[in-house]
């Protein structure tokens, strides 16, 4: 269980908050990601800003995982990871179009990262949150993280902890929680 070295963290959240552009915002959450799960045992980041094929899509951090059991081997071993440094929570259209790429690529997991989350409200299902509810539906699983969230984490077994009561609130309420 790696020590999360909340300093590293935070110093990626100001490098993003003293961006000159939303290019380099983006970066700075990339790079707060990056650091995170490159400490968890069994995951590798292979690709960072890569376009498919088409140059339609961009994935912003994509990730393999070995499902170490001292990692997240609950997860499936390609993970892919969304970014979006934004000083509003994001709505269901950028949500909409996360899973689209997920169900372009036949996946059924993924991570959207959004320091202040999701537009809507939980309960009622209503902007973001009802774009979630429906992928589940369709059997796949979106998790959204916080940036608070994350600097709250101790190690990696944390981490892991937040991604299944996420997961288990999602499968019991059809909804993030």
């Amino acid at each position: 269980m790696p020590v999360i070295n909340r300093q590293v963290l935070e110093e990626f959240i100001r490098t993003g908050e003293n961006a000159l552009n939303t290019t380099e915002q983006g970066r700075a959450l990339e790079e707060f990601i990056c650091s995170l799960f490159a400490l968890v045992p069994g995951i590798t980041i292979t690709h960072r800003n890569a376009l498919n094929v088409f140059d339609t899509e961009e994935i912003d951090v994509a990730l393999w995982n070995d499902c170490d059991d001292a990692g997240l081997s609950f997860l499936p071993n390609i993970i892919l990871v969304e970014c979006k440094n934004w000083s509003v929570r994001i709505g269901s259209e950028e949500v909409n179009w996360f899973d689209t790429k997920l169900r372009h690529r036949g996946l059924d997991f993924g991570i959207l990262i959004s320091p202040k989350g999701i537009t809507g409200n939980q309960d009622n299902l209503s902007a973001a949150h009802s774009i979630i509810s429906k992928a589940l539906a369709e059997r796949r699983r979106l998790v959204v993280l916080t940036t608070r969230e994350i600097l709250e984490l101790g190690d990696t077994d944390d981490l892991s902890h937040l991604i299944k009561k996420k997961l288990c609130n999602l499968a019991v309420n059809g909804a993030l929680v």
